[in-house]
């Protein structure tokens, strides 16, 4: 009986709309889709621009998605925002602006597929916070995070306040924004900024590795998980207890559900081991 799954095809470009994109590039393979932010020279910054095809990127993947992977070119995952791009704004503006990096990151977060973020280099400011809106974190040796916002005489927009505090704590959150402290990867993954630290230069492939994991298990499990599971922590206990209840009748009602349970009595699907 081979349990093997099966192995990971190559990533092919996109095409269509995704393929005009020029500050993210889209590849696919099988059930697998990776987005690279692509402005290496400005280490992937977040301008106007490229939050616009981010969104745009997160609301057209291409058919077939069932798991995404996030990552950066270049020697950063990303710097967060580019300040050259701030400009003189109006608290109007200023708000506007912030909202529109809230529909980004709520693009990403709730989402239709479960998003995987490989990180290396600066997570810094926007960056971190486009990678709390990520479902899975893995950082190579290399990646460091701060939000230095707190020394450029801002606050963070895009999300970071409602976010990284459910993976780091709001003393951290506090401590990173007012000293200005710098994290590396392995501190990173102690305060819950990552779930996995590997060698540098392999965050890509452990992220690959895992999102293809991801998609081989039941659509509406995985939907669960990713959208049903955050809404019932944030709800008092009776109310989250009462969601979990209906959740978990609808997906165990679900035929892929009801094939994959046939396939474990049957001895034909691999039991959970010790690691």
């Amino acid at each position: 009986m081979n349990l093997t799954p099966p192995p990971i095809p190559d990533f092919e470009p996109v095409g269509g709309l995704l393929a005009s994109l020029d500050l993210v590039r889209v590849t696919q393979a099988g059930p697998v889709t990776h987005l690279r932010l692509n402005r290496p020279a400005k280490r992937n910054a977040i301008n106007e621009a490229l939050m616009r095809q981010i969104h745009t990127a997160m609301i057209q993947l291409p058919a077939g998605t069932r798991a995404l992977v996030i990552s950066g070119e270049g020697d950063h995952f990303c710097a967060g925002l580019d300040l050259s791009d701030l400009g003189e704004r109006s608290v109007a503006d200023g708000v506007q602006h912030s909202r529109g990096w809230h529909q980004v990151m709520d693009a990403i977060q709730f989402g239709p597929v479960p998003v995987v973020v490989a990180l290396h280099g600066a997570v810094v400011g926007g960056g971190l916070e486009l990678a709390a809106a990520a479902h899975i974190r893995v950082a190579d040796d290399s990646a460091y995070f701060a939000l230095p916002e707190g020394q450029r005489g801002i606050f963070v927009g895009g999300g970071g306040s409602a976010r990284i505090p459910r993976l780091a704590g709001v003393a951290c959150m506090t401590d990173m924004m007012l000293t200005g402290r710098v994290l590396d990867a392995q501190e990173g993954e102690r305060r819950g900024l990552a779930q996995y630290v590997v060698a540098a230069g392999q965050a890509v492939d452990k992220a690959v590795e895992l999102a293809w994991r991801i998609a081989q298990n039941a659509p509406l499990s995985n939907y669960a998980v990713t959208q049903a599971l955050p809404r019932i922590a944030d709800l008092p206990q009776a109310d989250g207890l009462f969601m979990e209840s209906l959740m978990a009748a609808i997906a165990q009602g679900d035929e892929v559900a009801k094939e994959r349970l046939q396939d474990f009595l049957q001895k034909r699907a691999a039991k959970v081991v010790k690691p």
